[in-house]
């Protein structure tokens, strides 16, 4: 064979490899989320945006990635940090850009695939639409999606990466708000004992077994098994804070009733979760647990409850349950290295 064809060939053959190469670049690879089968189906339509993990791995660089803030200091992850339930535990507000304080406590992200609605008041109904709340909010990324886009638009690696995930180079903050929604959305956590006892694979001790029994007859209306919430708003008897005057639900509805009504968060790893409540006035679990035995005539308190000593740690043996340190470490969610 002569060199002439032998280049030919090497070079029809690299030429083979870029096509190859380009085509498993936009493959796509579908993503399908996997949960026990005694849970509800999610609540989420993935019609709209099917997981893939190009997208998911474009949605984990985002989250961690703090050009999202207007002085590109904060990033989703500052206040959602893997090992803590993907919430912050150091203070009781979120903080954002310029050391400014937020005016609740962050909330876990656990399972959003089965929440019809987001943030304490639920003043979002769409996990799509939920990262516009925290990046345009003045107290915490104070930046604009139109200006995100342009940011990254600036990038050579991102523009990558939306091709990759999208099938072009575009960035649009459609594709930005559904690739966070993508990542968001693997966020499951279900290998805590609690669910190994589910799966009969475990069995709960004596004092695990007593607080479950005080969970389902006092807790679970609120707080449903397995997400460990009803997706509701409920007043949890807090008195107002008056430098705060957040009065939850009501500041969407503008309905009286709604006053001093918060979403019911999860309890799935709330031992790892604290500061507690919306406001995150409490640092330890059994404040809370307090809180409701000495809140039993509080008005319009949801949920009231009167526990012995005995019987408070026994729930909190049983919450303890519900921690699943394959969530909290999971590698996939961490910061995504190099």
């Amino acid at each position: 064979m002569s060199k002439s064809k032998e280049i030919i060939i090497a070079g029809s053959l690299v030429l083979l490899l870029i096509v190859f190469a380009s085509l498993s670049i936009l493959k796509n690879e579908p993503v399908t989320l996997s949960y026990p089968s005694y849970w509800p189906e999610p609540t989420y339509d993935f019609s709209n945006n099917n997981l893939t993990s190009e997208g998911i791995y474009l949605g984990r660089r985002l989250f961690y990635d703090p050009i999202l803030s207007k002085d590109s200091s904060t990033s989703c992850s500052s206040c959602h940090l893997s090992y803590t339930a993907f919430t912050h535990i150091d203070h009781a507000l979120s903080h954002g850009i310029q050391d400014r304080i937020g005016t609740r406590n962050s909330v876990a992200l656990i399972n959003l695939a089965w929440n019809k609605s987001f943030m304490w008041d639920g003043a979002v109904n769409h996990l799509d639409m939920q990262a516009l709340a925290p990046i345009s909010h003045p107290s915490e990324m104070g930046e604009s999606i139109q200006n995100v886009v342009k940011k990254l638009h600036e990038t050579n690696h991102y523009r990558q990466l939306f091709k990759q995930a999208f099938g072009d180079s575009k960035i649009t903050g459609e594709r930005i708000l559904k690739a966070l929604s993508q990542f968001e959305l693997t966020l499951i956590s279900k290998n805590s004992k609690y669910d190994s006892v589910m799966a009969n694979q475990k069995q709960f001790t004596t004092q695990e077994s007593n607080g479950y029994l005080l969970f389902q007859n006092h807790c679970a209306d609120c707080h449903t098994e397995p997400l460990f919430t009803n997706d509701n708003f409920k007043n949890n008897g807090l008195q107002l804070d008056s430098t705060l005057n957040d009065f939850g639900r009501m500041l969407i509805t503008s309905n009286p009733k709604d006053s001093l009504k918060f979403k019911v968060p999860t309890l799935r790893n709330i031992e790892f979760s604290a500061p507690y409540m919306h406001d995150g006035r409490f640092k330890r679990l059994s404040q809370v647990i307090n809180h409701y035995v000495d809140s039993f005539n509080a008005p319009n308190l949801s949920g009231q409850i009167v526990l012995s000593d005995t019987a408070k740690a026994d729930l909190i043996a049983f919450l303890f349950t519900l921690s699943d340190k394959q969530f909290l470490f999971n590698s996939e969610f961490a910061y995504p290295r190099e």
